[in-house]
This record gives structure tokens, C-alpha cells and sequence, in this order.
């Protein structure tokens, strides 16, 4: 999740040097996801974000809502509200609950198999608190990953937590700028955490007790695409191959590779991207047979109530 806070730049459609950069760009990326692959599942939501597929249902929050929204296959309904928190993910615990990332209070929302609110995490074991919780990433030992986003602008002061499958949260990484997507590799011993303001994707070995070590640069998207634009990494999930999904939060509607989901191989080398019709495409989940790319997309990506769209996209 990143909150669009800079300036928009306006550029001129239709100028000759935006044809050629666009020649350019369609060069450097094969395009595989037309108009008859892609549903509009929620044309009405306000900034989706954090979705995540279980027992046949899609949810995902509404962060200018306060909401956990369902999709059951047939309609939207709200599953949870709670004013004030600004859910941007949701994920199921092995407890039979679910977890919000609250980014607007510093907290982590728990919510009963119902709906019902239950009592939040509010800090770690150690006392350290949670600034602009945003993204889940659950392991196979039955804890959750999160990232602390941090402070907004140049502090590098974003982290990772984990909590344990007993409910236990310990800080695991810290001076992270601007901490944003999460996933676990499909082999459970790799953490990705996208670093928005630096434009990257880190790796970190995960260890047989969660803990995390030996940190490195993965990905720079700016590489990726070579410098045509700034690109300001956000959601990411890796599929059983391996392969990599990276969304992203321009800052600009008409920003070039706006709209482009990057799909790397386990290297870092450029395998495809996925158009969506909406320009910011934050987040996203893969659905069990992985030929579904559930995305949570916004048009509005200025100011609130940031609207936006939640898409299905035939992948495969």
C-alpha cells in the first residue's frame, strides 16, 4: 500500500516523444492479459487492497472504507468494519481469525471467524510499537509476516515482524525504507519485502526459527525497466513456480507502465507483465489453480475516497 502524497506531473498526450517511448516499452514487454480475460468483480470499491483467496471466497479490505469486503463468486458484502484502523491487508490465521494491517492507528486488527472485532495487537513482545502496519505474508509454520511501513518521506525507519502461530510478535528486520509488499518463497526459505521509496525488492534467508538473516537486493525496478520511469514498488506473491508478482502505486495516472503488473522468474529476469485497465495496481491474490489473478486496482489514486475496481484476470 503507498499513500500518494508528492505532486502529479502532467504530461502532453500524444507528444512524439511519448509515441516513441511507448514503441519502446511495447518492445521491452509481452502484454498476455487483453480485455476478454478480465472481470470487474467490484466496480464501486474505495482504495481495495490486501486481498487474499480462502475457502472459495475472496476478501479484501476497503482502506477509504475501514472495511473487509467478501466476494463469495455472485456479490460484494462487508464482513467487517472498524472505523479509524485503514485496513491495506487481510489474511486467515491457523487460530481461525483473521488479521487486519491497520496502517492509520499503528495496530494489527483481529477479527473472529463472524466478523466480529476482537482486541488488537498493539505492540511486540519487547514493547516496540507498529508504525503504518501494511502487508501479510503467512509461512508454513503457521505464523504471518508483516511489514511496518514506517515513517512517510526520506526516515528509513520501516520493519518486518512476525507472529508465531501462538500469537507471539517479534521484530525481525528494521531500517527498511518505506516496507511494503511481503511474500514468502514457494520453498519457505526466502522473505521478499518491497522497499517502495528505494524502488526495490529485498530478500532475506529465513531461518528454521522465522528468524531472518542475510539481507540483499533482489530486484531494482528501476533496472527492470530501464529508468523509462520511477517505478514505486508495492504488493508482491510468488505462485508455486516460483515466479514473482510485483504491483505497483504510480504516482500519476498517466505515468508510462502504469497499470503493469511485473512478473520476474526466481533470478530477477523479466518473464511478462499483465495489463489492468486501472492505473494503480497495489495488490493482488492468485486463486488455488493459479489461472485467476484476483487484483485490487484504484483509478482515483489522488485523493479520496480513492476509487477504484477489484478485477479478475485469466492468467493462464
Amino acid at each position: 500500500m503507498t499513500i500518494a502524497g508528492g505532486p502529479t506531473i502532467h504530461r502532453d498526450r500524444g507528444s512524439a516523444g511519448e509515441v516513441l517511448l511507448l514503441l519502446l516499452l511495447g518492445a521491452m514487454f509481452v502484454l498476455p492479459a487483453w480485455a476478454d480475460d478480465v472481470k470487474v468483480l467490484n466496480a464501486d470499491a474505495h482504495y481495495p487492497e490486501g486481498p487474499v483467496w480462502y475457502q472459495n471466497k475472496l476478501y479484501y479490505v476497503e482502506y477509504d472504507r475501514n472495511t473487509v469486503t467478501i466476494w463469495d463468486g455472485k456479490s460484494n458484502t462487508v464482513f467487517s468494519s472498524v472505523p479509524g484502523c485503514g485496513q491495506s491487508a487481510v489474511v486467515p490465521t491457523v487460530r481461525g481469525e483473521f488479521l487486519t494491517t491497520c496502517f492509520d492507528n499503528g495496530t494489527i486488527g483481529r477479527i473472529s471467524a463472524s466478523g466480529k472485532a476482537l482486541p488488537p495487537y498493539t505492540h511486540d513482545r519487547d514493547g516496540n510499537v507498529f508504525v503504518a502496519p501494511n502487508d501479510f505474508a503467512p509461512d508454513k509454520r503457521g505464523g504471518v509476516y508483516f511489514t511496518a511501513s514506517g515513517s512517510p518521506g526520506p526516515t528509513i525507519d520501516g520493519k518486518v515482524f512476525y507472529i508465531a502461530a501462538d500469537g507471539t510478535i517479534t521484530q525481525e528486520a528494521s531500517d527498511l525504507h518505506s516496507a511494503n509488499g511481503i511474500a514468502v518463497s514457494t520453498d519457505g526459505k526466502i522473505l521478499y519485502v518491497v522497499e517502495t521509496e528505494d524502488h526495490r525488492l529485498l530478500q532475506f534467508t529465513i531461518g528454521r526459527d522465522a528468524r531472518l538473516s542475510d539481507r540483499r537486493v533482489f530486484l531494482n525496478l528501476d533496472d527492470l525497466t530501464q529508468h523509462v520511469v520511477h517505478i514505486l514498488p508495492d504488493g508482491v506473491k510468488v505462485d508455486s513456480r516460483g515466479e514473482i508478482f510485483i504491483g505497483q502505486s504510480p504516482l500519476d495516472a498517466r505515468a508510462p507502465l502504469a497499470g503493469r503488473i511485473f512478473v520476474v522468474d526466481p533470478t530477477g529476469k523479466s518473464l511478462r507483465t499483465i495489463t489492468v485497465p486501472s492505473p494503480s495496481v497495489p495488490n493482488f491474490a492468485l486463486d488455488p489453480d493459479e489461472k485467476t489473478l484476483y487484483v485490487t486496482a484504484n483509478d482515483q489514486i489522488d485523493k479520496a475516497p480513492h476509487h477504484g475496481k477489484v478485477y479478475a484476470i485469466r492468467i493462464h
